[in-house]
């Protein structure tokens, strides 16, 4: 049961190549193999999967080789420091696509994060930035690049982008990925585009601002549009969302419609906000902008791609940050950082699908970081999380 459990997640990470001499220790996919197991118990670093390691080495001499025993934290650390950060990201997104089941129209929402204690030198302070691709609806994250700093997203979008199969998705990134020759990869890959337009392009951001803020004080007279309102009122607050859509972009003029290629429409949100406890019934607002290769004035559909993109900040940045701890991780070692980030996005991908049933067959009420508890407590648990 343990050897199926593990073969069927180990299988797609076979193709990385080990960076080691021949005469290794330790073979890879047992190093893989005790790592992966171990930041699902809950482990935060090497020193952490070379003690659940050694207290599980029973168990895991069953279905791993382990010609040496458990390999120690240094090992791991020079092992994982060393390994293909490209040729591991591969085979990660081998396994996320052969998770992927969802029928409905699917949104991707590309988005960056910083791992703030990778810096190399306290002096220096440049900390590991990751791109990753996250679908919200089946909380599933689908790939990730690392750059230099949070101003390369703009060389790695296209390279994470690249690695996906994204046919008939909508792709939805924030400003620092609104950029021409982007927009048109996103359409040479068979996908649509929801992108936002702030001042970093100044030019169309000047014209979509001015003509969507006359449109809708006019009320789209004369005008094709769609539009769309939602309210919410939850943790204190009050909030009223509205968006307008029009696909009349021949206002644009011609040189802008040029250089954006598929520009099909432009998308104006308006977020109204009023803090419940604030007796003095403070109301802010604010609106964004967007450009879309989708055609038509469907406001529903666009309104669900960018809500689905906020959310990349609850459902992926908050859980890594502070249910998986990543924001505090030191690990600075050549691709130590990277590589140990994408066995927590493993770590991720497989407790959001797994859930902890009572004896009534309910669903019990858990969190990321007591379903790894959980896995560490009970090795029925561990395997019914493998297999989900």
């Amino acid at each position: 049961m343990e050897a199926q459990a593990t073969e069927g997640l180990l299988r797609f990470f076979r193709a990385i190549p080990d960076p080691r001499a021949r005469n290794a220790r330790h073979p890879l996919g047992d190093i893989l193999t005790v790592a992966i197991l171990g930041v699902l118990c809950g482990a935060e670093g090497w020193a952490a999967v070379e003690a659940w390691g050694r207290g599980n080495l029973e168990w895991l001499s069953t279905f791993l080789k382990l010609p040496h025993g458990i390999p120690t934290h240094d090992t791991f650390d020079r092992v994982f420091a060393l390994l293909d950060p490209l040729a591991f990201e591969k085979c990660f997104q081998a396994w996320t696509a052969a998770l992927m089941k969802y029928s409905g129209e699917l949104f991707v929402a590309v988005d960056g994060k910083t791992l703030r204690r990778s810096f190399r030198r306290a002096w220096s302070k440049t900390p590991v930035h990751l791109v990753s691709a996250f679908v919200c609806t089946n909380q599933l994250v689908l790939g990730q690049v690392a750059t230099d700093c949070k101003s390369n997203e703009i060389t790695a979008i296209p390279k994470l982008l690249a690695m996906l199969n994204l046919a008939n998705a909508t792709v939805s990134i924030d400003a620092m990925g609104c950029q021409k020759e982007i927009a048109a990869q996103i359409l040479g890959q068979k996908a649509h585009y929801i992108l936002a337009v702030k001042e970093n392009q100044p030019s169309l951001y000047q014209k979509v601002q001015r003509l969507m803020d006359e449109a809708i004080l006019e009320d789209f007279k004369d005008l094709r549009h769609g539009r769309w309102q939602e309210s919410t009122e939850a943790h204190g607050r009050r909030e009223r969302r509205c968006l307008w859509v029009s696909d009349e972009v021949q206002w644009l003029g011609k040189e802008l419609l040029g250089e954006w290629q598929g520009l099909a429409g432009l998308v104006a949100v308006e977020r109204t906000r009023q803090d419940l406890g604030d007796l003095s019934g403070k109301v802010t607002r604010e609106r964004s902008y967007f450009i879309t290769s989708h055609p038509g004035t469907d406001a529903r559909r666009l309104a669900e791609g960018i809500r689905q993109h906020w959310a990349v900040e609850n459902q992926l940045h908050w859980c890594l940050d502070v249910q998986l701890n990543e924001d505090q991780s030191r690990m600075r070692v050549k691709r130590g950082a990277e590589n140990f980030s994408r066995l927590r996005r493993i770590t991720l991908n497989k407790l959001k699908r797994w859930e902890i049933k009572k004896e009534n067959g309910k669903v019990m009420q858990a969190g990321l970081r007591h379903k790894q508890q959980a896995c560490g407590w009970s090795r029925r648990f561990l395997l019914e999380a493998l297999l989900a």
